[in-house]
């Protein structure tokens, strides 16, 4: 079952393994680290918390949207990253507003084309901004450029498996890599992955068993799952990528992460 850790300190074990590869938030990614091993919250972690120029504008539309005070409450942090039912409560008029706020001037008129994806019914979890804001769907149809665009869409995206061993710092867990056929983007069949769950025996989530559903990010373990986030994560996850497949428009979001 999960350990169900305090939000910020699930904030850190998901948002960590990114981090740690200088892709998004403050550049002292072993302090930030520092923190959610600690489980410490202060002025401090919230500025770093507040670098994550991807991950914190959704965790206040996600509080804002639903009455709680803290974009930092569990409940809020387990919505972007995972899944639940806060995501329902938001509503297509936030949702929109919020990517309009942060996405209009930088992608000017084609924001219309970004905007498909709040329209086709998009959510404020990671998945949406994985395959309809990231530019890497785009790129899977370039020869050149499509290896590197899977792989980074599945790394980036908040992906489940089991674990089957437990090796030190590493896990091996049996997991559904996406796959891509040159026109849809689906996952493939179960296959063994080895993942970090810890480094010189420190860890972000702690027992790990074999038999354990984790989530993982990168090449991190990030959370041990229960029934309902496990059901929650799979859900949002082919709900975004069923938006994707359909045909949502995705000419503007290079433009908007460049």
């Amino acid at each position: 079952m999960a350990d169900h850790a305090g939000g910020p300190t699930l904030f850190v074990r998901y948002a960590f393994p990114p981090n740690s590869h200088g892709y998004c938030g403050p550049g002292d990614s072993a302090g930030f680290l520092g923190y959610g091993l600690a489980g410490a919250v202060d002025p401090g972690f919230r500025q770093m918390a507040q670098a994550f120029a991807g991950a914190w504008p959704y965790l206040e539309l996600i509080a804002g949207a639903t009455g709680i005070g803290d974009p930092l409450d569990r409940r809020v942090v387990d919505a972007y990253w995972v899944g639940n039912g806060l995501l329902d409560g938001v509503g297509v008029t936030h949702m929109g507003n919020s990517m309009e706020d942060r996405f209009r001037f930088r992608t000017g008129p084609r924001f219309a084309s970004l905007a498909e994806g709040v329209q086709a019914g998009g959510l404020p979890h990671h998945s949406f901004h994985v395959f309809c804001i990231y530019p890497w769907i785009g790129l899977l149809t370039e020869n050149r450029q499509a290896e590197h665009a899977l792989t980074v869409l599945d790394r980036c995206r908040i992906r489940w498996g089991r674990v089957t061993a437990l090796q030190g710092d590493q896990a091996v867990v049996e997991s559904r890599a996406l796959a891509w056929d040159g026109r849809r983007l689906e996952l493939a069949a179960p296959a063994q992955e080895n993942v970090t769950r810890a480094v010189d025996g420190v860890g972000l989530v702690p027992d790990l068993a074999v038999g354990d559903w984790v989530s993982m990010h990168w090449e991190w373990v990030c959370d041990r799952l229960d029934a309902r986030q496990l059901a929650a994560l799979k859900h949002y996850t082919s709900l975004h990528l069923e938006m994707v497949n359909g045909g949502v428009e995705h000419s503007g979001a290079a433009l908007a992460l460049s």
